[in-house]
């Protein structure tokens, strides 16, 4: 099932403002135990949080510290020679970032050893502060805007960075070869369907605990304690570098009681993703020299009846909310497909590098909908995409909404249907003898599949293309054949709508002797 509607909304900042958006949150001090300290501990902290009210503290900076721009704070950097863990020699390491500009609330971070758990301070000998006239003597314990994680994942000669994470909940992770791309959350809080004038709330993660791996250790596991001010949780991240990076993410969120907001959550958003489109060969975009320019090019969903699910992504003039009800999924996730440095022909920012995100549940997670939401964005760099897990029933206060997933970070060898899937999405008109005013009504895509059960059919074999549309809609056209130069198949779709000023939804697959042999595609006409 699915639907889609529209709402106002401004487009994610991305890049460097990606690590902006904080919110005050209370700082924890002497919350670990010294010995055996676990995830039940974080959820026994998590519980007692959402049982109080919320409450923000201050994010000022010192003042010699809170006037410094982009380039400034930039030129802040962490010492490598002073990591965590590094004199120790183990297979991961751990720098901090240094608060600045977009990132003034602080968190806590600790580490956990065999030995007890303390509290990493503030050190101003840890940061080379460049050529900026400050004083950190003076700052006392100031605590960090975040960390990353180093591992040698591309060559033992060097430790790359493997994982980061930074501002409000967000999080991200690289396989071998892969670059930054789209992020992860630990959660979202009314993305879509806020009340009017109460606008998507960010948790964040307010404290960190860093498990020290022990020697030849293949997985470093990291303890977060996330709140806000109708929600709290306690958060467990495995995470496996590789060719595909895996982050084995366990939360248990407690709504909060008393938060005083006067307004009940209206999306709670499980597994959140954030991704950029910008444009792609479904919407291409004629003054700009590179074919495509995104992070993701679609959101791929596998239900739990079954079906796989593909919607190219888009970049629309207004808020575009779509939901896929299902029970139970398999999976869902925002895909980079298209893996091809031509597809982009960008020297710079090496779009076929970035990665796919694949969210696999590990546990039944009953009734829900996967929610996609796509806002405007004038450039590359705002964040503009995100999907998420929406629950069904939510929890009563005090009552634990547990989930555990497994996150992929995945390249060139990414989560696909067993069937067949699309290639690609191309929208527009071959020539034609058609007036202008029949084009305008009219929108035709052409779609290559490629797959399993596609290349094991006969040379002469019959494949029909089903295509349905709604109510602003009516297909005029649709066929399926064998592309001839590449021996995939290819299905071209001729719609023409009712109502220009109105959405039109497509759905279709195709067809072999009354067996689906590929996955559903499903695309939204945008209204003019």
């Amino acid at each position: 099932m699915q639907a889609s509607f529209f709402t106002p909304s401004s487009p994610f900042s991305r890049r460097t403002q990606w690590l902006a958006v904080v919110l005050g949150a209370v700082l924890l001090t002497g919350t670990a135990q010294a010995q055996g300290f676990d995830f039940e501990r974080v959820t026994q902290i998590a519980r007692e949080r959402a049982q109080k009210p919320y409450q923000p503290v201050s994010n000022k900076l010192p003042a010699d510290l809170a006037p410094l721009n982009y380039d400034q704070v930039r030129d802040i950097r962490w010492r490598p020679e002073r990591a965590l863990w590094r004199k120790e020699n183990l297979a991961f390491e751990a720098m901090f970032f240094h608060l600045g500009l977009y990132q003034t609330t602080p968190v806590l971070i600790n580490e956990v050893t065999p030995q007890g758990t303390r509290h990493i301070r503030y050190n101003r000998a840890d940061f080379d502060y460049g050529k900026n006239e400050v004083r950190p003597e003076t700052w006392g314990d100031l605590g960090f805007a975040g960390f990353r994680l180093h591992n040698p994942l591309n060559s033992s000669a060097y430790k790359d960075e493997l994982a980061v994470f930074q501002g409000a909940s967000y999080f991200r992770a690289l396989g071998k070869g892969q670059q930054y791309g789209l992020s992860a959350r630990g959660l979202a809080i009314d993305t879509a369907g806020a009340a009017p004038g109460q606008g998507e709330e960010f948790p964040r993660f307010t404290e960190f605990w860093l498990v020290r791996p022990e020697a030849n250790a293949t997985t470093v596991t990291v303890y977060a304690l996330l709140d806000s001010p109708r929600a709290s949780g306690a958060y467990r991240f495995d995470i496996q570098p590789g060719a595909q990076t895996t982050t084995t993410v366990h939360s248990r969120v407690f709504l909060r009681t008393g938060s005083g907001t006067g307004n009940p959550i209206a999306t709670l958003g499980i597994a959140p993703l954030t991704s950029m489109f910008f444009f792609g060969e479904n919407q291409p975009r004629k003054d700009d020299f590179r074919p495509e320019v995104h992070d993701s090019d679609g959101l791929m969903i596998a239900t739990g009846e079954g079906e796989w699910l593909w919607r190219p992504l888009q970049n629309p003039k207004q808020t575009l909310v779509t939901s896929f009800a299902t029970k139970n999924p398999i999976g869902f996730g925002l895909m980079q497909r298209d893996r091809q440095w031509a597809s982009y022909e960008d020297v710079e920012a090496r779009y076929e590098r970035r990665p796919s995100a694949w969210v696999r549940p590990l546990h039944n997670w009953g009734a829900g909908r996967v929610e996609l939401v796509q806002l405007n964005t004038p450039d590359e760099t705002h964040d503009n995409i995100v999907a998420y897990w929406v629950p069904a029933q939510m929890p009563a206060p005090g009552q634990p909404l547990e989930f555990a997933y497994e996150l992929s970070w995945q390249g060139d060898d990414q989560q696909r249907p067993p069937s067949a899937w699309a290639t690609q999405s191309r929208r527009g008109m071959g020539y034609t003898k058609q007036s202008a005013e029949t084009l305008r009504q009219q929108t035709q895509y052409v779609v290559d599949f490629d797959g399993p059960a596609l290349l094991a059919l006969p040379a002469d074999a019959t494949v029909k293309a089903v295509v349905t549309s709604d109510a602003n809609g009516q297909v005029l056209e649709n066929m399926a054949y064998r592309n001839p130069a590449t021996g995939q198949w290819r299905m071209t779709v001729r719609v023409q709508r009712t109502d220009a000023h109105r959405p039109v939804e497509l759905r279709a697959f195709l067809q072999h002797d009354n067996h689906a042999v590929s996955e559903t595609w499903t695309h939204i006409i945008l209204p003019e």
